[in-house]
């Protein structure tokens, strides 16, 4: 079956969010996704048991880790993994639990730039090409992709949304056996994604447009 979710967003459990659980679940039902991963800087999610079940929505936790020289989303791990430590050893520490390791928005300007030598190498599972927040969009996606291209890795999106109006903006669409987490974690491991959605404006970039 085809689902789509918004694999990359911040709750209030990041300091520079204001997006609340249940504005995330609101927002990604009214862009009729199928739900989202919380994926929060340096902290793993931990999702109330009920919110899924009540919500109908699928519903990953996950953390953005804040490696040297990259940001990281970890997905099917069971304990936080630290930050500052260098990209290769992120990912197998990922690895070591049984994780999945994407690597968050690689070109981005004003955020992340990386070393494309250095991700080569490091054992990444997938490339988050489409970030609702990269800039500048086009060009960056065009980087993006090519890297994964390059390394023939599965491509994600996911809005990045620090905001409950940019939920959903961008997302990722699933080749899944079901709709519970594990089948959904298993397409990604599998490669069966692709990444679609648009940029925010420069409006809400800079956060003057009311939610």
């Amino acid at each position: 079956m085809r689902l789509r979710l918004d694999l990359h967003l911040h709750t209030t459990r990041s300091v520079d969010s204001s997006v609340k659980l249940e504005d995330a679940v609101r927002k990604t039902k009214e862009h009729g996704l199928d739900g989202f991963a919380v994926t929060d800087h340096d902290f793993l999610a931990e999702i109330p048991g009920e919110l899924s079940e009540d919500s109908g929505l699928i519903i990953i936790p996950g953390m953005e880790v804040s490696a040297d020289g990259a940001h990281v989303l970890a997905f099917d791990i069971q304990e936080p993994i630290p930050m500052k430590l260098p990209i290769p050893e992120t990912v197998d520490r990922i690895h070591a639990q049984g994780g999945i390791a994407v690597i968050a928005h690689p070109y981005s300007v004003f955020r992340t730039w990386v070393d494309s030598t250095e991700i080569e190498g490091s054992g990444f599972d997938c490339v988050e090409v489409i970030n609702a927040h990269q800039f500048p969009f086009g060009y960056t996606l065009a980087k993006n992709r090519g890297l994964a291209e390059r390394l023939g890795l599965p491509q994600t999106g996911g809005s990045d949304a620090h905001t409950p109006r940019t939920v959903g903006r961008a997302y990722t669409i699933f080749e899944s056996d079901s709709r519970d987490v594990e089948g959904v974690l298993d397409a990604l491991r599998e490669g069966r994604t692709r990444a679609e959605g648009r940029g925010i404006s420069l409006a809400e970039r800079l956060k003057l447009v009311k939610e």
